[in-house]
């Protein structure tokens, strides 16, 4: 293993990411803000608790996934579009340097900044409602592995891509509806019969509702099913880079 090889590579992008921290920890932290002043106080005053948690606090993990897929996203897909994109990708493709370790580079540092803001998010959170996390330990299982899973899934659509207009088809069109339809601002329980089945359809329900077991010990769905769920999506997106590498499907324009 180049461990070299592959620190240079997270370092590079973890740089970026500092260059712009403004806008990268600030604008989650502002809609996390507006998310709280929308759903928490103006909606929650109006909403009784679900399955026994105030409103305000039921959505404070909801809101933590929506930012994790979507950052873990737009960071990994960006990170390796832009080499694309300016050319710089055959100083990687030249370089001695396995598939593993391109992986290990682009997608780590994209799931340490998605986590870094998933965190601040949690701590944001702390000054709206008193926070209660039941089981830290499987929240924080969930969040790096949500982070890896997601963050493997962009890495995919930056290799999809052939312009930056497809970087933000797929987040979106597919990836937001999910989230939002997925249970982050209620409980999947409380839809009727015919549309509780259908969203158990939504793989992003499953993530969601194991995340909010970790924090409150109640969810939508089983925590084994969600973790089971989870690795398969997970297995899938490694197939797919395994695929690529092994192909060379895109990696050079």
């Amino acid at each position: 293993m180049n461990w070299p090889a592959v620190r240079a590579i997270y370092l590079f992008e973890m740089g970026r990411f500092w260059r712009t921290a403004g806008q990268s920890i600030l604008a989650p932290v502002i809609s996390t803000t507006l998310y709280f002043v929308v759903f928490g106080a103006a909606i929650g005053s109006r909403v009784s608790a679900v399955d026994g948690v105030p409103y305000g606090l039921f959505i404070v993990p909801g809101l933590i996934m929506l930012s994790l897929l979507t950052q873990s996203i737009a960071n990994a897909s960006f990170g390796i579009y832009f080499p694309r994109f300016a050319g710089t990708i055959y100083e990687i493709l030249s370089a001695p340097i396995s598939p593993l370790e391109v992986v290990l580079g682009y997608v780590g540092a994209a799931a340490s900044k998605s986590i870094l803001i998933g965190l601040i998010i949690l701590a944001t959170s702390a000054l709206f409602v008193p926070l209660r996390i039941d089981h830290p330990v499987w929240m924080l299982a969930f969040l790096l592995l949500t982070a890896v899973t997601f963050s493997l899934f962009g890495f995919i659509i930056g290799l999809w891509a052939d312009g930056f207009e497809k970087l933000q088809l797929v987040p979106l069109l597919v990836v937001t509806p999910l989230t939002f339809l997925g249970g982050s601002f209620y409980a999947v329980s409380m839809l009727p019969p015919f549309w509780h089945t259908v969203s158990l359809l939504n793989p992003v329900v499953y993530l969601i509702s194991g995340f909010r077991w970790a924090f409150f010990g109640t969810a939508d769905v089983g925590i084994g099913v969600s973790l089971a769920m989870t690795g398969l999506f997970l297995a899938i997106c490694l197939g797919l880079v395994t695929y690529i590498f092994r192909t060379g499907y895109r990696l050079k324009s």
